[in-house]
């Protein structure tokens, strides 16, 4: 399958952080892949979903390395971007990262994301982190699968 076909009864989705570094750094490896998918972002067949978790992660490098417009596009394309939900997480996603923590084993970070989409019904959460299939409630997208 490829990841059009993952993606034909998706209309909201969770973007995890490897896939927005691919994008905005163009990652020759990933671009054709990620290109897809903001694509239908831009044109409104899909909702993208991000978080906390996902801008402060993107942002480290950048911080790191004094990149400024790098910390704007990320900031732009996450927080504000055209068809993009920036959810915030309160305390009904924090009980629910508990849960998927403690029934998963899985990073609190991760945790937090999954949680996340699922409070904003997100069908599918893309990401390049092959330990997250195991999670059942969502369709799991792991881009190194369709490679």
């Amino acid at each position: 399958m490829n990841i059009v076909d993952s993606l034909q009864n998706v209309t909201l989705l969770f973007l995890d952080t490897a896939p927005v570094i691919y994008y905005v750094e163009e990652n020759p490896f990933y671009s054709a892949f990620v290109e897809v998918i903001f694509e239908r972002i831009d044109n409104g067949s899909l909702t993208a979903v991000t978080s906390p978790v996902t801008l402060a992660e993107c942002l480290v490098v950048p911080y790191r390395l004094g990149l400024l417009q790098r910390q704007r596009d990320f900031f732009d394309l996450i927080v504000y971007g055209g068809n993009t939900i920036f959810l915030p997480i309160d305390h009904d996603q924090a009980q629910r990262a508990a849960e998927l923590r403690a029934h998963y084993n899985l990073t609190l970070p991760d945790a937090l994301q999954i949680a996340t989409a699922l409070a904003a019904g997100c069908e599918a959460f893309l990401t390049n982190d092959a330990t997250l299939k195991h999670v059942t409630e969502l369709q799991v997208l792991v881009l190194n699968d369709f490679r």
